[in-house]
C-alpha cells in the first residue's frame, strides 16, 4: 500500500494503491525523476524480458504444449506471446542461415532447376521468363537467389496458416477456439525453426570437418530424418496437454500432422519459387 491517496495523472481516478485499478498507471515516486531511478527501471524491464524469453524457450524445448496451454488458459505473465516466440525463432534461424552455405526454404535457382520435384516445370517457366525479359541465366540466377532469400524471411508466417487449419480439422470436436489452433501452430513452427537451425549448424560443421555437407545425399537424408523425428516427437507430446489426445488416435494424428509439416515446407519452397520468378525481372 502507498502512503495516502493519489490522483492518477492518466485517467484522473483517486487511488490508494501503488497502481491505478482503472488504467494500470503507476504512482510517480521521487526517485523516478532521478538518473538512478531511470537505470533501475531499465534494469528491471530488461531482466524481466530476459527471464520471460528464457522461460519461454525452455518450456518450448522441454515441455511441448505447455506454452500453448498457458496462453489459452490465460497464464500469460510468465512467458512471451506465441507470435513473439515464433518471431524469435525466426530471427535465430535466418541469422544462422545468413552465414550458412545451406538454404532450407529459399532454395537457389540451380536447386529449383535441377534438384526439386518440380524441376521440369521450373526449367520451362524460367526459360519463358528469360525469353520475356531478354536476360541470360547467368545474370538472372544471382538476382533470383537474392530475392528468394528475402521472400523466405518475409513470407515465413504463411506456413502457420495451413497447419492451424489442419489442427482445427483434426480437433474441431474438442471445442477449442480457433485462436488455440493458431497458438499451437505458432509454437510448433517456432520449435521446428529451432530444429532447422540445429540442422544448419550440423551441416556446416560437416563441411568444416572436410565433409560434403548437404551436397551429400547421406547427410541430407540424415538431417531430414532428424527433422522428421524431432517434429514427430514434439507433436506427439504436445497434442496430449493441448487437445487431450490419447491412444491410437493420438498416434494417427501425430503421423498426419508430421507429414503435413514436411509437405508445408515443400509447398512453401514451391510458392517462393513462383513468387520470386514472377517478381524478378
Amino acid at each position: 500500500m502507498t502512503d495516502g491517496a493519489w490522483t492518477c495523472p492518466t485517467c484522473g481516478a483517486t487511488v490508494d494503491s501503488p497502481f491505478c485499478p482503472c488504467c494500470g498507471e503507476r504512482r510517480l515516486e521521487a526517485r523516478d525523476l532521478t538518473l538512478r531511478g531511470l537505470f533501475e527501471r531499465i534494469a528491471t524491464a530488461v531482466t524481466n524480458v530476459d527471464r520471460r524469453v528464457m522461460r519461454s524457450v525452455l518450456a518450448l524445448l522441454r515441455h511441448p504444449g505447455e506454452l500453448t496451454v498457458a496462453y489459452v488458459t490465460g497464464r500469460r505473465k510468465p512467458y512471451i506471446g506465441p507470435l513473439q516466440v515464433f518471431l524469435l525463432a525466426n530471427v535465430v534461424f535466418f541469422a544462422l542461415q545468413s552465414v550458412s552455405t545451406s538454404n532450407v526454404f529459399g532454395a537457389s535457382l540451380d536447386s529449383h532447376l535441377h534438384h526439386q520435384d518440380w524441376q521440369v516445370y521450373a526449367r520451362q517457366l524460367v526459360q519463358q521468363r528469360l525469353a520475356d525479359t531478354t536476360m541470360t541465366l547467368a545474370s538472372y540466377a544471382p538476382k533470383f537467389d537474392r530475392v528468394v532469400e528475402a521472400n523466405a524471411k518475409s513470407l515465413v508466417i504463411l506456413m502457420v496458416v495451413p497447419f492451424a487449419l489442419l489442427a482445427w480439422a483434426l480437433f474441431h470436436r474438442r471445442d477449442r477456439p480457433f485462436l488455440a489452433h493458431v497458438t499451437f501452430a505458432l509454437h510448433t513452427w517456432a520449435f521446428l525453426l529451432l530444429v532447422y537451425s540445429a540442422a544448419l549448424v550440423l551441416a556446416d560443421a560437416n563441411l568444416m570437418l572436410g565433409g560434403p555437407g548437404l551436397e551429400s545425399r547421406g547427410v541430407d537424408l540424415a538431417l531430414t530424418a532428424m527433422n522428421l523425428l524431432a517434429s514427430g516427437v514434439y507433436v506427439f507430446l504436445a497434442i496430449k496437454p493441448v487437445y487431450g489426445a490419447i491412444g491410437w488416435s493420438r498416434l494417427a494424428r501425430t503421423i498426419a500432422m508430421t507429414a503435413t509439416l514436411q509437405a508445408i515446407v515443400l509447398g512453401y519452397r514451391f510458392v517462393l519459387f513462383l513468387v520470386t520468378v514472377y517478381s524478378t525481372t
